[in-house]
């Protein structure tokens, strides 16, 4: 998201708010989606639960291919191959 947007909802009596459309335009959300709320230092944070997933993955994966002896495309292909071919035996 490259504009900051400046917007407003109201609390409803059982804590429900209507996200207002810019945001859930910013956000890429459709009804039925999930978000994610972070609160931290009195503020909150939210995200389109599918993206956070997404960044706590990438997070929790960095570092591993160098791990594993991953340095170019060519190595990831050759064990994606290797795999293909134990698990068709």
């Amino acid at each position: 998201m490259n504009a900051v947007i400046v917007d407003s909802a109201k609390v409803m009596a059982k804590g429900q708010i209507t996200l207002p459309k810019d945001i859930r335009e910013a956000l890429r959300l459709s009804s039925g989606d999930r978000v994610t709320l972070i609160c931290e230092n009195n503020q909150v944070i939210m995200m389109n639960s599918a993206v956070y997933a997404m960044k706590m993955l990438n997070q929790g994966m960095k570092g591993e291919a160098e791990k594993a002896g991953l340095e170019t495309e060519e190595d990831i292909d050759a064990l994606v191959n290797e795999i293909r071919t134990e698990v068709e035996s």
